[in-house]
């Protein structure tokens, strides 16, 4: 993991590393869907990750319907959680506080007047 580098999520970049085809897209739409190649796969062949738009009539809506996707997988795939800092006290820490807490104890029992 220490030698991981970030995979780059601006577009500019992405367009020389990306695979673009254009397929036909199923489903409702009618002849206009079914005769264009209005589907988009782009494929980031360094992270392995593929990312498909189909939804809409036009190319270019799921072109860029497509690269949103895939940009935000690449922002998830890059996502690296911070190192957790312990908060758990040390035995010694809990020690010295009971102790402290037992020395204000007899102070104060001390200050108790003897008055039965």
């Amino acid at each position: 993991m220490s030698d991981f580098r970030p995979f780059p999520t601006d577009r500019d970049t992405l367009e020389k590393e990306v695979e673009m085809t254009f397929y036909r897209a199923g489903g409702p739409g009618g002849q206009h869907r079914n005769k264009t190649e209005t589907a988009v796969r782009l494929v980031h062949r360094r992270s392995g990750i593929t990312v498909t738009a189909s939804e809409r009539r036009s190319q270019g809506q799921n072109r860029e319907l497509a690269w949103d996707r895939l940009i935000a997988a690449l922002k998830k795939r890059n996502y690296r959680p911070k190192k957790r800092r312990k908060t758990k006290p040390s035995k010694g820490a809990i020690q010295k506080r009971l102790d402290s807490k037992k020395r204000r104890s007899d102070l104060k029992k001390g200050r108790q007047s003897m008055d039965d």
